[in-house]
């Protein structure tokens, strides 16, 4: 099938990534060559890791960055896909844009999926003629490794779209789990008020950044504190998240902390930006807590 994925950042390449290594011709599609390079060069060395491994030959990473073609022309990119899958920032304007253009320039018969971790699917599927065939394909962070894609029907996703989803996750080596069309879904309505929950605590002097990770990972088996997940995911996409399903529900629990909303105004955005929770700008492994959270 010919792929043609919407956005070179790290969602974007991971989509890309796992799509080529599967077989597929990828079109990666960006505003810029340097986004698209970057989001190559993310690919390659994410592969040269997997070599690395062991878990696939030299030969095999070549052959999957073969089947990557980046595509500043959207045009030209979407022009003969078989598949859409839209990575772009989570912003509702900006993906009821991109879902209007790619509605005029995709084939009639692809179908044309969001990785939006929030966002309406049937508010995305309205910007186009094509409702039936728009659907919510999910990945997890990093994508090359999690199993997981929640699959997500719009008011009028029809069954074949359904299928069509459900099917090529499976022969990525993934497990799609179909859920309905309300904020967050399943996985971030449940993870972004814990998240929002931690920054809370830490924002209201119960105890610090490790000590509020160490808790959730000793005592609740979490493989990574809900502080240093909020960096990994970046704490623009929680709040941008989190303020979906606040306008979705309406609920107090929903309701950002004062020390997200002040942290992304700062532009510590977490490991995008070096620095979050925790200082990323040394380069290693090791997290080092960042500085005042008040």
């Amino acid at each position: 099938m010919n792929i043609s994925v919407i956005g070179a950042g790290q969602m974007g390449a991971g989509i890309a990534q796992v799509f080529a290594a599967a077989g597929h011709n990828v079109s990666l599609n960006d505003i810029n060559q340097a986004a698209i390079d970057r989001g190559i060069a993310a690919i390659a060395s994410s592969l040269d890791r997997i070599v690395r491994k062991e878990k696939i030959t030299e030969d095999d990473k070549n052959a999957t960055l073969a089947r990557i073609a980046g595509y500043t022309d959207l045009a030209e990119g979407v022009g003969k896909a078989d598949l859409v899958i839209e990575a772009a920032t989570e912003n509702v304007d900006l993906k009821l844009k991109i879902f209007a253009q790619l509605d005029s320039l995709a084939p009639a018969a692809a179908p044309l999926a969001t990785n939006t971790s929030s966002i309406s699917i049937t508010k995305i599927a309205a910007a186009t003629k094509r409702p039936e065939k728009v659907i919510g394909m999910h990945f997890m962070n990093p994508v090359p490794v999690m199993k997981l894609v929640e699959v997500i029907r719009g008011y009028a996703t029809d069954d074949a779209t359904t299928k069509l989803v459900m099917d090529l996750s499976r022969e990525l080596g993934k497990t799609p789990t179909e859920v309905n069309d309300y904020p967050g879904f399943v996985a971030n309505r449940i993870l972004m008020p814990m998240i929002n929950e931690a920054i809370t605590t830490l924002f209201e002097g119960v105890a610090g950044v490790e000590e509020i990770d160490t808790v959730m990972k000793l005592g609740m088996a979490h493989p990574m504190g809900p502080l240093q997940l909020a960096d990994y995911i970046g704490l623009d996409t929680c709040l941008a998240i989190l303020n979906v399903m606040k306008d979705g529900f309406g609920r107090a629990h929903h309701q950002p902390s004062p020390l997200l909303v002040n942290m992304v105004m700062a532009g510590k955005l977490g490991r995008k930006s070096g620095e979050g929770f925790y200082d990323y700008s040394g380069g290693g492994k090791e997290l080092v807590v960042s500085g005042s959270f008040r």
